[in-house]
């Protein structure tokens, strides 16, 4: 069984303590799919980037995308966009083509005010097919080609620039985004505010807080927490934090060796049995059962 390995930089790079090596709160780079995919024999692993955001714009070609919970097959035109801490792994056919940006978590968060609504797509992974759309996988093209175009030159108020084409680029893609799935209208204002930093702590925290003490972190009720979540996802807070904490859950079982006991103590269950327990309530399958890919398709 693989472990699953963390970067701090980009996917091959060894991590190092060395002052300089992780990435800045500014950082940007820009490369072209296939000239990282090719050394590695079109065969990525999956991994997570703990601090960085990356932006795939897969133009041709077939690829198999691996998330933390199940395998898909995919096709270009489509756009990927993985947050950090997100696993994901990719086996592509030979002849795909595209780019990836990848930019550090901190940059991202910067980029749109309170009360946005994009920042609400950028915090899951998300895979938005480009179908019947030459004119918008053009456009994607062209604002990719201006942020790598940026990136190597020296022009004038370069990271002012970065910044203009990486929001045109979150904009054009939040409204794909909102043509290809089927999204219930949410709150708009302060409500998109808080459930962005409600997202945040969870991922910072996971189970080691409690409802009560998330809100209370947020300066807010439990009720007026759970007010937010269900306006913005149809959810309440406690089944956000449910399924966060199922999602690390399966991640630690498929892709680590550690037994059902330390997963428990990883994910701060008190006993292994309570978390053997919550695991068969949500899943109908117990986690050693899951280990054994009785739960597979």
């Amino acid at each position: 069984m693989r472990r699953i390995t963390q970067y701090d930089g980009l996917y091959g790079e060894a991590n190092t303590d060395t002052p300089g090596h992780r990435p800045d709160a500014g950082y940007v780079f820009s490369e072209l799919l296939e000239t990282r995919s090719r050394s590695f024999d079109w065969v990525i692993q999956p991994h997570i980037h703990a601090r960085l955001f990356q932006l795939f714009f897969i133009e041709t070609g077939e690829f198999e995308l691996q998330e933390a919970t199940r395998k898909r097959q995919l096709s270009g035109p489509c756009l990927l966009l993985i947050p950090p801490t997100a696993l994901h792994g990719f086996m592509y056919s030979a002849d795909v083509r595209g780019r990836i940006i990848t930019l550090s978590g901190t940059l991202v968060d910067s980029l749109f005010p309170s009360g946005s609504p994009v920042p609400v797509m950028l915090a899951s992974l998300q895979c938005i097919p480009i179908v019947d759309a030459p004119d918008t996988a053009r456009r994607v093209g062209e604002l990719l080609k201006a942020i790598d175009g940026e990136l190597f030159d020296n022009q004038a108020e370069k990271q002012l620039m970065l910044q203009v084409y990486l929001q045109q680029f979150f904009l054009a893609t939040y409204r794909l985004w909102q043509q290809n799935e089927a999204i219930v209208p949410q709150a708009t204002g302060l409500p998109f505010h808080y459930f962005r930093k409600f997202q945040q702590l969870v991922r910072q925290m996971g189970t080691t807080h409690t409802i009560t003490q998330l809100a209370d972190e947020l300066a807010m009720t439990t009720v007026h927490l759970n007010r937010i979540c269900q306006a913005v996802a149809g959810k309440s807070a406690g089944q956000l934090v449910q399924e966060h904490t199922l999602d690390e859950a399966r991640k630690l079982l498929t892709y680590t060796t550690y037994s059902v006991s330390e997963i428990a103590y990883l994910l701060h269950f008190e006993y292994p049995n309570y978390f053997a327990r919550f695991f068969r309530k949500h899943t109908g399958l117990s986690p050693t059962e899951f280990r054994e890919g009785r739960g597979q398709p």
